[in-house]
């Protein structure tokens, strides 16, 4: 979807006054603000009802604007080269001069980046003097938006704009890597980790529940449309969601399809859709087939396990 001059510009007008905006990315819709603003940070922190204890992801253009921030390595370059701009975040070392708010990094000296593909994103991110802090926009621990109706229902009036993208096309949160010591994965995401194994050369830590929040989507308990969800489940139990990996010959009013081929990709783009779909239907709980554990599978099994630790209805 193509956004208009005067769109881009309202969006700028929002972000230069320091308020919260939406906007689409590659992975999920995120909720944009000034980087070097304390107070916008803090904006984004109070409409998500955020800990403050969870940093934030920082978008920026190219590497070129995030080396007045960030130290960056030998695999950071690497990485950089091969999947940026795309659904990858890096954790650096944060320089002493940088200006980003104390409140995007919980007074921390290391800091979540990453660089956008969607272009609409991307000819915001020109338009501005800083970089933008942009968790999903959603509400903490809730399901992540995948369209701007999404976000506009997570948050009616009490956001100021949405920059409408589309659907975003990788429809999951990117992969996390930390690269201030040994390469370790954070959080499964939109790159294969095997992918990146290949670039670096090496099998990198894994790390996807650690001690220390050092960025997003590491709480046990996120991804949650609100009902109980249970996970490989052969046949659901009646009046139950039922969410299956590919088509079958027998349908039903409560299937709802991931994909119609087994596709894992397709199916993590679509992960989030069918999950709101669901919660929108009104179902008291939802089951799910066993997804293959490769691939972006991995991915989409990380969310569906972190969303069925949901204790009761919120």
């Amino acid at each position: 979807m193509k956004s208009s001059q005067s769109n881009i510009k309202k969006a700028k007008k929002y972000l230069d006054e320091n308020c919260c905006i939406g906007v689409p990315t590659e992975t999920v819709y995120g909720l944009a603000a000034n980087a070097y603003s304390d107070s916008a940070v803090k904006k984004i922190f109070n409409l998500k009802k955020r800990p403050k204890n969870n940093p934030l992801i920082v978008h920026y253009l190219d590497i070129d604007s995030l080396k007045k921030d960030c130290l960056i390595n030998d695999n950071f370059f690497k990485l950089y080269k091969k999947f940026s701009p795309g659904p990858i975040t890096y954790i650096l070392w944060l320089k002493k001069n940088s200006k980003i708010s104390k409140f995007v990094t919980n007074k921390k000296k290391k800091i979540a980046v990453r660089f956008p593909e969607h272009n609409i994103f991307k000819i915001l991110l020109k338009n501005l003097d800083y970089p933008l802090a942009a968790p999903s926009a959603n509400i903490y621990n809730g399901l992540s938006p995948v369209q701007a109706s999404d976000v506009k229902e997570e948050f009616g009036s009490n956001i100021k704009y949405v920059l409408d993208g589309g659907k975003c096309s990788v429809g999951v949160e990117s992969t996390i890597i930390d690269l201030t010591n040994k390469p370790s994965l954070l959080r499964l995401g939109g790159i294969d980790i095997s992918k990146i194994n290949r670039v670096l050369r090496k099998k990198i830590i894994i790390n996807i529940n650690p001690k220390y929040k050092i960025t997003s989507g590491q709480s046990n308990f996120h991804y949650s449309p609100g009902i109980p969800l249970k996970m490989n489940i052969k046949k659901p139990e009646q009046d139950e969601a039922f969410i299956l990996i590919k088509k079958r010959k027998i349908n039903s009013n409560n299937y709802y399809y991931l994909s119609k081929k087994n596709n894992l990709g397709e199916a993590a783009k679509n992960l989030y859709l069918c999950l709101r779909k669901i919660k929108n239907k009104n179902y008291k709980s939802i089951a799910v087939e066993k997804i293959p554990n490769k691939g972006l599978g991995k991915t989409i099994n990380d969310r569906l396990k972190r969303a069925s630790k949901f204790i009761g209805i919120a």
